[in-house]
């Protein structure tokens, strides 16, 4: 007999293949990586659901989906160094985490970064270093990194960060003037400059400058 819990999985493992996440990596890394601990509240029972869910201070947590088409975007590798702008309740960070060497996220609201490091020492995850900050401006200290994802949208990929990016390097950004229509980019940063691929349809908050109320 298959119980309530290992349904859910299964169902959740279908639903991201389903939306095109065919990555073996990233996969399995979203099968070990619970999902629920991420959500708080009321929605916590639907966290093996595939769509996105609110948090505090006006954000959500993506749909599975969406973060498993994001992290193959990536292609994230063993060695990399990379950024995240837009913590949120920490889970692409965490997805992140069991792919790469180290992730640094950055959120405006201290109140999310607060409570996904909680998650993450709950995890024993330990290569995560997040802030509160602007994250629209990067992090120049740590600069150059590998990969850069943004979890907001921004109406152009910003200036700043695709200067963090190494050569050789690729970001994921949702693009898009309102929340209506937004598409999730690529920028594969090269020797020349950089190569733009446009994914699929999206919708995020927008990438908001300066800091949050909490």
């Amino acid at each position: 007999m298959i119980n309530a819990a290992d349904e859910q999985k299964m169902q959740f493992m279908f639903a991201l293949r389903s939306k095109g996440v065919m990555d073996k990596r990233v996969l399995e890394v979203m099968e070990k990586i619970d999902r629920a601990p991420f959500i708080r509240g009321l929605f916590s029972e639907r966290a093996y659901e595939d769509m996105p869910l609110p948090i505090p201070c006006g954000q959500t947590i993506s749909q599975p989906s969406i973060v498993g088409l994001m992290t193959q975007a990536l292609n994230p590798q063993p060695r990399d160094k990379v950024l995240e702008v837009g913590t949120g309740s920490g889970y692409q960070a965490a997805i992140l985490s069991q792919l790469t060497r180290r992730v640094y996220t950055v959120d405006r609201h201290s109140r999310l970064v607060k409570e996904a490091k909680a998650v993450f020492d709950e995890m024993g995850i330990v290569n995560i270093t997040a802030f509160t900050a602007d994250g629209s401006h990067g992090l120049t200290d740590q600069a150059p990194f590998d990969r850069i994802i943004l979890t907001a949208a921004a109406e152009d990929p910003p200036g700043p960060l695709l200067a963090q990016l190494k050569i050789g390097g690729i970001m994921v950004v949702p693009v898009g003037q309102s929340d209506a229509v937004q598409s999730l980019i690529k920028v594969s940063r090269t020797e020349q400059g950089f190569d733009y691929e446009e994914l699929c349809p999206v919708r995020f908050v927008p990438l908001l400058e300066g800091l949050g109320q909490e």
